[in-house]
């Protein structure tokens, strides 16, 4: 079979700051909130943090090689903003400005491509004591932010991604509390939603200004959400549960407006009260790509238990990763071709796809992890289907580069195309790093060869 990928596609590996990085006390940074939550006992498995994590700070030189080994030709990184600003405003931190300048320096002179996101997560730590993203002033430091990071960097970033994954800081970090800041508050997450929201618009007005060569779009994680039956309970419940994991991001971006269904649904909260006028506005700012990131697909069925969204997830039906999320790879085309009959026909970049297994070490420190290979054998030909259904696909992201800091599960999963020892801090590329150069030196033609 021929391959569906068109010429000039980006086939790209993703990494996050706080879960490579760590050097968490030097070069002039300050602490975020996963700095503060790691260190409460009881947050992060194994009483584990990011202090060292991958040594990146230290060792980025090797692993930009590994990059430029492996056939790279992109490769999409966050800047820490308690590294950059670590007092939160005001001129940015030099060395830090140093640290990511040769850094991206490097990956420009390797060919790689680099696509730079500015929120992964790491709010100082100074801005959630004044209130964190529930407060609107969180977002305005948020734009000073970007313009500062785009007048210093901007001549060597190509594509810009503002914030990653909204849903996930408001909703794991506020509601559920199981992400940093770690508070249980739904009227707070969701006016950090809105607040996410509007510093993504924020962001983008202050790049076009101070980085007009860079593309510009989004990191946004879509859920493939379905009813488990036609009974109407089931199908208004998978309608919510859309609602509070997609729509409520998607139709701000694209549509510049808040769903109906969910402003009466949450309309008890007050939490919208947050919006004010010309927000959605710059929320719904033109983009120069759209990024999605897919993990997920749930089944769901009415729970009146349930008073977020009144639903629950069935089990999955089908084999798990080693983080227990179903393998599907049939949703990640159904959310990219939901993406362009519904929203945007703008050029789309998978910015992260990928699991975590238990991999195994060989004897000779070799690691063959043909389920992880065979999980993204599977949905990357998802996605080359999508692309012959008329979707503008344009490149693929694998998460992650390397093993790293897995947020709550600390180092217990590992996602890494390469191994990490993390007592050592060896890297070693496993069996689905040398497939990978395989299929991106054919440009994806070696998933379809026999």
């Amino acid at each position: 079979m021929t391959s569906p990928f068109p010429d000039g596609f980006l086939w790209g590996a993703s990494t996050a700051a706080y879960q490579i990085e760590g050097a968490a006390a030097e070069g002039g940074r300050g602490p975020s909130i996963w700095d503060t939550f790691a260190a409460t006992p009881g947050k992060v498995k194994h009483g584990d943090t990011g202090d060292t994590a991958c040594d990146h700070y230290h060792r980025w030189r090797e692993d930009t090689a590994i990059a430029a080994d492996l056939g790279l030709n992109a490769y999409r990184l966050s800047v820490s903003w308690s590294r950059l600003q670590p007092s939160r405003r005001g001129d940015l931190n030099p060395a830090a400005v140093a640290f990511y300048r040769e850094l991206l320096a490097d990956l420009r002179d390797k060919g790689i491509r680099s696509a730079v996101t500015l929120y992964h997560w790491d709010l100082p730590q100074v801005l959630e004591d004044e209130g964190g993203w529930p407060e609107r002033a969180t977002a305005e430091r948020f734009g000073d932010y970007a313009a500062r990071t785009a007048r210093a960097l901007g001549d060597l970033v190509d594509e810009w991604i503002p914030v990653n994954e909204a849903w996930c800081a408001a909703f794991l970090g506020y509601h559920a509390g199981v992400h940093a800041p770690g508070r249980q508050d739904r009227t707070a997450a969701l006016r950090a939603a809105h607040h996410l929201n509007l510093a993504h618009g924020l962001a983008v007005a202050a790049l076009r200004e101070h980085a007009p060569a860079g593309k510009i779009g989004s990191a946004v994680i879509m859920t493939d959400i379905e009813a488990a039956s036609d009974r109407p309970e089931d199908v208004r419940a998978a309608r919510l549960s859309d609602g509070g994991g997609n729509r409520l991001f998607l139709d701000p971006l694209f549509r510049g407006a808040y769903p109906e269904d969910m402003l009466a649904h949450f309309a008890p909260t007050g939490a919208f009260d947050a919006v004010r006028p010309g927000d959605m506005e710059t929320i719904a700012a033109p983009l120069d790509f759209v990024g999605v990131n897919h993990y997920h697909r749930f089944v769901v069925e009415a729970d009146p238990d349930d008073a977020h969204l009144g639903n629950r997830a069935l089990p999955p039906a089908n084999p798990v990763t080693g983080f227990g999320w179903e393998i599907h790879p049939e949703s990640l085309r159904r959310v990219l071709a939901r993406l362009s009959d519904e929203y945007t026909g703008l050029p789309v970049y998978i910015t992260e796809s990928g699991a975590s297994f238990e991999d195994a070490v060989a004897a000779d420190g070799s690691v063959d992890d043909a389920d992880r290979v065979a999980y993204l054998e599977g949905y990357m030909r998802a996605a080359g289907r999508a692309i012959e259904q008329g979707v503008n696909l344009r490149g693929y992201f694998v998460w992650s580069l390397l093993d790293n800091f897995e947020w709550a599960e600390g180092y217990s999963k590992r996602f890494g195309l390469v191994r990490v020892d993390y007592d050592t801090q060896r890297r070693t590329p496993k069996r689905s790093a040398e497939w990978y150069r395989g299929v991106i030196a054919s440009n994806g033609a070696a998933l379809y060869s026999a």
